[in-house]
């Protein structure tokens, strides 16, 4: 009795672990892109991070938060640093930020984004209960592009708890065309399919299996549903219907491999052996190093036989051992490049990045002996968050060297501003002690003096200018030379005109005197005021002189600490890398490795089916080559 190969078995758990949604942006505050940014080293770290240099924007940002120049965008930088941590998957930091912001009060739409992302966390770390208490903790104030994201997250968790109906009832509210709520359902047929609740699973698994998918991620994600369908029913013995779903999923997609095998199984449930060649011998024309195609070499002498040509069965089982054999030797091959490190210097090479991300995704396959092997090894999450944690290691040895040259450039700018110090320091004191501030003072207090006397006596000669202190002198003189004068009648006529004329210069300053008297007390406020900023500069020479080398010291502490701490972690980080390489190339020979034992129970079940051929045509007459099937 011929016992059907480990895939077919498995297949339903295989496309039945539930899809996950591609990751969304980072949780950059709400509508920010949109809002005035009053803080420019906060708009300095939004800058970087919407051109996608986010550790950039993540070391800029805490460096500017360091330095105190984020207000009034404090609360809203924490939310964008926590988002970027978290994305990054450092959960323990990321929530510590969340859990201080709502600690502390923050704003109610800040607030609810904390709460948001804390629930996320938990529910990332499994602490279920911790996480359901968060999300009930969210209030009105949530952005409404986060809000589908909280829907999903509370269908995830009442999913976790086994809630099936109260998750279906919540994505009610989530839009049906959305990739996220599709993605969502999927996952929630999935699990229904599996907890028992196959009828409920299965409506709507059909809903996504029948949509029609407007891109490639959604008609990927429906032959997902249509092969999820299609191996339930198989398991529920239901060929017909597992027909039916599979004939929904693309020849050419990903999973037509999958979909054709089960498609040729649902025929041979059906006692319809030549109707199962169909979909196994265009299957076996692939890529051998699909476990699918594989398993196809050995499905197919299974209906040989069923159909009695035992002949033909023989020989497929023969073909498909000597297949195994070869690819056992290629898989060999590409185990041997793997572990030469050809892979991950090729991945590197071909998937160049200005910086480490999260989010970043191969794109691109380096030359191997058999790049068709990769397909499995790339598919695994384990392998693709293994190989960016290394290419991230990598970042940060190449940043950690060239931090270690900036250092160096800024212990030579320390030494320039140094010697520009020593050099100009003279000649600032020099010019600082040709002024005698104490001297200007006086002189000013005595003006001052005068001033106020002036006017407290309304003194109008006090403010006269120099050409009117010479005419009030003349006059003066005029005066005094008038006794001299011998003729009576030209000595009067000489008062006469002097008395004139030093009336006129009397009452010409009585006019002015207002405007002098004004003009006078606003020059006193005026020299006050920069004798007052002499003073501060003096001060500020003087405290320059004690600051300043006090400055150079405490910049030359902080080049050494941070010398001295770049240096201690340049080869921690190295030694990492070189541990993370070998876990990459471990975890990308282990997947090859399991396929080398599929092949060897392909191989094995083969050989046995080769001799119960040997055993029935000893034991029975083989029937006549012209009665077998048409291939």
């Amino acid at each position: 009795m011929f016992v059907r190969p480990l895939l077919a078995a498995a297949a339903l758990l295989s496309c039945a672990a539930a899809g996950a949604a591609p990751p969304k942006p980072w949780p950059v505050p709400a509508n920010e892109a949109a809002r005035a940014v009053a803080a420019p080293h906060y708009g300095d770290a939004l800058f970087h991070f919407f051109q996608d240099r986010y550790f950039t924007s993540i070391t800029t940002l805490m460096a500017s938060q360091h330095f105190q120049r984020i207000a009034p965008h404090d609360d809203e930088a924490e939310v964008l640093r926590g988002g970027m941590l978290l994305s990054y998957g450092l959960h323990k930091e990321a929530g510590e930020i969340f859990a201080r912001l709502i600690d502390k009060g923050a704003a109610p739409a800040v607030r609810d984004r904390a709460w948001f992302y804390l629930a996320k966390i938990r529910y990332q770390r499994g602490f279920l209960a911790e996480a359901d208490d968060a999300v009930a903790r969210i209030g009105a104030d949530l952005p409404q592009s986060l809000e589908e994201d909280r829907l999903l997250l509370q269908s995830n968790l009442m999913m976790a708890r086994g809630d099936y109906a109260g998750a279906a009832a919540l994505l009610e509210g989530v839009d049906k065309q959305s990739p996220l709520g599709q993605y969502a359902r999927y996952n929630l047929g999935v699990a229904q399919v599996k907890s028992g609740e196959v009828d409920k699973g299965v409506k709507l698994l059909e809903q996504i299996g029948l949509t029609p998918a407007p891109d490639e991620e959604m008609r990927a994600l429906r032959d997902k549903a249509n092969l999820a369908l299609g191996f339930a029913a198989l398991q529920a013995a239901k060929p017909d219907e597992a027909r039916q779903s599979l004939q929904r999923v693309r020849l050419q997609g990903m999973q037509s491999n999958k979909a054709l095998l089960g498609f040729g199984w649902a025929a041979a449930e059906l006692k319809d052996p030549k109707q199962a060649l169909v979909p196994w011998l265009e299957l076996a024309e692939r890529d051998a190093s699909d476990a699918a195609v594989l398993e196809a070499r050995i499905a197919i002498p299974y209906a040989y036989a069923e159909l009695g040509a035992y002949g033909e069965a023989t020989e497929q089982y023969n073909a498909a051992i000597a297949a195994y054999e070869a690819e056992g030797g290629r898989l060999e091959e590409s185990i041997a490049a793997i572990r030469s490190g050809t892979l991950i210097e090729g991945l590197i090479e071909r998937n160049p990045g200005e910086e480490m991300g999260w989010f970043w995704s191969i794109r691109e396959l380096p030359q191997m002996p058999h790049a068709s092997h990769l397909t499995q090894v790339m598919a695994g999450h384990e392998f693709q968050e293994a190989f960016k944690n290394y290419r991230d290691l990598r970042f940060l040895d190449r940043s950690l060297k060239d931090w270690e040259d900036k250092l160096g450039v800024f212990g030579d700018m320390l030494d320039n501003r140094r010697r520009a110090y020593a050099e100009r320091l003279p000649a600032v004191q020099a010019q600082a002690r040709a002024v005698n501030l104490k001297a200007l003072a006086e002189r000013r207090d005595a003006v001052a003096g005068e001033v106020e006397r002036a006017v407290r006596e309304q003194d109008p000669q006090a403010f006269a200018n120099p050409k009117d202190r010479e005419l009030l002198a003349v006059v003066d003189a005029v005066k005094k030379g008038v006794s001299d004068v011998s003729d009576a009648a030209e000595a009067e006529r000489i008062r006469e005109r002097t008395r004139l004329v030093s009336g006129a210069l009397t009452w010409r300053l009585a006019q002015e005197y207002p405007a002098r008297a004004w003009e006078a007390q606003k020059d006193m406020k005026t020299i006050a005021a920069e004798l007052a900023q002499a003073r501060e500069r003096e001060a500020a020479v003087a405290r320059a002189q004690v600051e300043e080398p006090a400055r150079h010291e405490a910049f030359a502490k902080r080049i050494a600490e941070l010398a001295a701490r770049i240096k201690g972690l340049i080869p921690r980080v190295a030694a990492l890398s070189e541990d993370q390489r070998r876990q990459v190339q471990e975890i990308a020979v282990a997947e090859l490795n399991r396929q080398k034992e599929r092949l060897a129970a392909y191989s094995q079940q083969a050989r046995f089916a080769v001799a119960q051929m040997y055993d029935r045509a000893t034991s029975a007459p083989q029937k006549k080559d012209s009665d077998a099937p048409a291939q």
